[in-house]
């Protein structure tokens, strides 16, 4: 039985960066677990622990050893092995030569095909002290380090100058150097409760140690957890909620080892801005969480962490106080002196902001999504003036003083300045929503003015960046044309928007002056489409082969290959699916491969097997077409699968390519009928 220890391992240094800290802890974690599991290395847990000094990783019940392996090497043939008197040959000699072996002890390893001379061989595992050093120091080499820095006279990069290294397999050390530093036992505590050495006896000990002697919470999650419950606590000593958004969370737990809440204030004049304003200016400037009352309005408070236990909180927070008073009454100043000219004012300085050298200003880009708007709103049988009005003012609050300031507040700010143009409310909303949706899973815009936008938005900039050569290629997307795509179809697709994309696509394109193939870029960013929405499809549990069915045959509306997709999906759930499926596939070989073409009419059918499946399919012509102009693709799919008896019967007691060429002919236009009926839908035969 295999004897079990716990491994510790810590790495100690400067403060890492808070947005990278949990992603750097997480690829450690992984790294060293997929080390072991290529060592044969078995344990019963892994869990990674970080604060902003210290990334570390505790692995519970690892093994003391490899297991012992047993090797086996194959020989030359026995045939080969030996002359006729039994002496052996060369290449048996220099095989038992090369196993360490001679050849008299060498196994026989007999196979259906001959038997050939082997050699087994017990290899003793490694003990595990020997194989953790290389595989930390290739878990660290892989980290997702952007830009890796040295420092002193060390050759070593890292991330941050590293200070100490523990390394611990039950209570010994495993004495090796990572990274410039000799690893053992002795931790750091918190930079100002704890500036001292802290030993570390075992794994066991690490969490209470750190936290009883060190003033130190490794655990991440129990530390975000803390800030959350406190934060919360504190809020509702004014009888508030803390706004606490994910992202921020995540941020001050990575800048904070000993968290301690501090509440401030500000003055409450200043709760006339946007709310918007506010949470942007406490969360992004200064990692503040806001305070909420229950009705969702704010507060004139504030909760900021401090990683210290102060003697005197109060300076703290009057520090706090000081610093967000001069940000708010700039936001305060922004706010006032952009209201003093209205939105349509602003049109005109869009020519003073390039675009992309090769498609224009902004004044341009505004023209081009004017027209794709009105072009959009009509297929839709929407409010047209509302849709170019709002295409119009689209981008004009990027040239005010509070999105010059708050980047991230674009098209936020220029709803509330819509609104107080007294603009139409759907105007406004839409000037937000043009930017929706934000991210993978967030929203789509609610309103239609907003949905034409933001499509024709995201076209104009994926069909302008395509035509002007700046394709993206790898990881590599400087103007986000994936998300703009994606987007595009979840707007097309979840708001039920019957748009032709290919459509949308040759319109954007017309509206651009300088020189491009606008063939071959119309045929590049369709591809560069309907790749996002097979991986769309694929995240809405659609199967390859169903996309590749409904693909087949080319539809061109998102919403309409969804529909054609979840009725192909319906399909294949069907006990006949399988043999239409198999027999579509046979049809189309057939279509494919004779020489023959087929009839015209079909008037020349012998076989009682044959006229029945005339017969069926005239029916079935009859039947799927009200339903076809429904769009009721998966009642079309359900009646075809009525035909599976008479397609079965024609199959095994008709030959296709019999020598009667007119039969033949006929035989096919009948196949050819039938295939034509399932390719209104999709292609069933990609069915797998």
């Amino acid at each position: 039985m295999s004897l079990t220890k716990d491994l510790l391992f810590e790495l100690g240094c400067e403060e890492l960066p808070p947005k990278s800290l949990l992603k750097l802890s997480n690829a450690l974690l992984s790294g060293i677990e997929t080390g072991l599991k290529d060592a044969s290395l078995s344990y019963t847990s892994a869990h990674a622990y970080a604060t902003p000094r210290r990334l570390a990783v505790i692995i519970k019940s690892l093994n003391t050893s490899q297991p012992n392996k047993s090797i086996e090497k194959r020989g030359p043939a026995v045939q080969a092995a030996f002359a006729e008197d039994g002496t052996p040959s060369k290449a048996a000699q220099g095989f038992a030569r090369g196993c360490g072996t001679t050849v008299d002890k060498l196994d026989r390893l007999k196979t259906d095909k001959g038997e050939w001379l082997a050699f087994n061989q017990q290899v003793k595992g490694l003990a595990t002290e020997q194989l953790i050093p290389e595989i930390i120091l290739k878990s660290i080499h892989l980290l997702p380090i952007a830009k890796r820095m040295r420092w002193g006279s060390y050759s070593t990069e890292f991330v941050r100058p590293v200070h100490w290294c523990v390394l611990l397999f039950a209570e010994t050390v495993i004495e090796t150097e990572i990274l410039g530093l000799t690893t053992g036992n002795q931790s750091q505590g918190h930079r100002f409760h704890a500036p001292h050495a802290l030993t570390i006896k075992n794994a066991a000990e690490y969490l209470t140690t750190l936290e009883q002697k060190g003033k130190v919470i490794a655990d991440f999650a129990q530390r975000q957890t803390l800030i959350e419950n406190k934060a919360n606590a504190a809020a509702n000593k004014v009888d508030g909620v803390a706004h606490i958004e994910a992202e921020l969370l995540e941020e001050i737990t990575a800048l904070n080892e000993w968290p301690v809440p501090v509440m401030g204030n500000f003055d409450s004049r200043f709760l006339d801005l946007p709310n918007e304003v506010l949470i942007t200016t406490m969360q992004i400037n200064q990692k503040y969480f806001p305070i909420k009352n229950k009705d969702g309005e704010l507060l004139p408070h504030f909760i900021t962490f401090s990683n210290i236990e102060s003697s005197r909180p109060q300076s703290i927070q009057e520090g706090n106080e000081r610093v967000i008073m001069p940000r708010l009454a700039d936001a305060e100043f922004f706010w006032k002196q952009d209201r003093k000219q209205k939105l349509e004012n602003r049109v005109a300085s869009l020519e003073t902001i390039v675009f992309q050298k090769t498609l224009g200003t902004l004044a341009d880009k505004t023209q081009r999504v004017e027209k794709l708007a009105e072009y959009i709103a009509q297929q839709l049988n929407a409010d047209v003036s509302l849709a170019k009005r709002a295409a119009h003012l689209a981008k004009t609050d990027l040239m005010t003083n509070m999105v010059g300031e708050f980047a991230s507040l674009q098209g936020i700010v220029g709803r509330y300045y819509a609104l107080a143009d007294n603009e139409p409310e759907e105007v406004a909303i839409a000037i937000e929503e043009q930017y929706f949706p934000k991210q993978s899973g967030s929203p789509t815009p609610a309103s239609i003015t907003g949905q034409i936008l933001s499509v024709a938005e995201k076209m104009d900039t994926l069909s302008g960046i395509f035509s002007a050569n700046l394709i993206p290629t790898g990881d590599k997307d400087p103007y986000a044309l994936r998300r703009a795509s994606l987007g595009s179809l979840r707007i097309i697709i979840e708001n039920k928007l019957d748009l032709d994309i290919v459509d949308l696509i040759k319109f954007s394109l017309a509206q651009f002056s300088h020189d491009f193939d606008n063939a071959k870029t119309q045929q590049l960013i369709v591809d560069f489409v309907f790749d996002r929405l097979k991986g769309y499809c694929l995240d809405h549990d659609h199967t390859a082969d169903e996309f590749e069915a409904v693909i087949s045959v080319n539809p061109t509306k998102p919403l309409d290959f969804i529909q054609r997709l979840q009725a192909v999906k319906a399909f294949r759930q069907l006990p006949e699916a399988e043999s239409l499926a198999a027999a579509n596939k046979r049809i189309i070989n057939i279509l494919k491969k004779s020489e023959t073409p087929a009839a015209d009419s079909i008037n020349n059918l012998i076989e009682p097997q044959e006229k029945n499946l005339y017969a069926a399919a005239n029916v079935s012509a009859e039947d799927i077409q009200p339903l076809l102009e429904q769009k009721d693709y998966q009642a079309t799919l359900t009646r075809l699968a009525l035909l599976k008896e008479d397609v079965d019967a024609f199959f095994d007691n008709v030959m296709v390519n019999t020598d009667d060429l007119e039969l033949r002919a006929n035989r096919l236009a009948l196949l050819s009928m039938l295939s034509n009926q399932f390719l209104k839908i999709a292609d069933i035969s990609k069915l797998q």
